[in-house]
């Protein structure tokens, strides 16, 4: 009994005598959560979230334009082939217009060039094919750059963070407190966390994006070569 007294009043006096066993008890009691540690992230926190929230913006707005660019009706070609056959061409371009998509807009491209020969037909829905092509691949440039740049801004926000833990640790002079370093390095290692957070998720956006558009692309190129073919029939 005697000797676990002692123990116990050693490891007590040894506690209240140093400040980093009493820190490290008080950080362990309080509870950190995801919002305090991005508070401690400071300024380069609130650029990660702007990107975050333009990254989010692009991804949502360009699932809502390619939904819209797939055609639900799996007769279309069909009926345009139709109208062709009859010679109802102003028909087919009306029924084009009333789909609205960028499917149906290439293939009113070659319904207007269809007095011409197949390459100049061709050609024509190709660079029509471009052209929407160019209008689903807009903002993903942006997600590109966000994956790229927000790890870079958090290891900045990292490095800065720790500049200025070792600054006040030299203005500190004598009184050099083990916790002055400690906590300025995980509050700057926050920010590479936030960065590497955002980059991730717009990376993975960018590539399903890409993928979507990728599959359009393809559709595109099948409803030239099935128009071009039909209209040789």
């Amino acid at each position: 009994m005697f000797l676990q007294s002692t123990i116990a009043q050693t490891l007590g006096d040894t506690a209240a005598q140093s400040p980093v066993v009493t820190q490290l008890a008080e950080e362990t009691a309080d509870k950190m959560n995801l919002f305090d540690m991005a508070l401690k992230g400071g300024w380069i926190m609130l650029i990660l979230l702007i990107l975050s929230i333009i990254c989010f913006y692009i991804f949502f707005n360009r699932i809502a334009v390619y939904r819209k660019a797939a055609i639900d009706d799996p007769h279309f070609m069909d009926r345009v082939n139709d109208y062709m056959k009859h010679g109802e061409n102003k028909s087919a371009q009306i029924f084009c217009q009333a789909t609205a998509s960028p499917l149906s807009r290439i293939v009113e491209k070659g319904i207007g060039l269809a007095d011409h020969d197949a390459k100049d037909i061709q050609l024509g829905m190709e660079n029509a094919a471009n052209v929407e092509i160019a209008k689903l691949e807009k903002g993903l440039k942006g997600l590109s750059t966000i994956a790229s740049a927000a790890p870079m801004i958090g290891f900045l926000g990292t490095v800065i963070g720790m500049v200025r833990a070792f600054w006040e640790m030299s203005n500190a002079g004598n009184n050099i407190d083990v916790s002055l370093l400690s906590g300025g390095i995980y509050e700057a290692m926050i920010t590479t966390v936030g960065g590497l957070i955002v980059g991730i998720i717009a990376l993975f956006a960018y590539n399903f994006l890409v993928a979507r558009v990728d599959s359009i692309a393809n559709e595109m190129e099948s409803f030239i070569q099935d128009f071009t073919v039909n209209l040789e029939k």
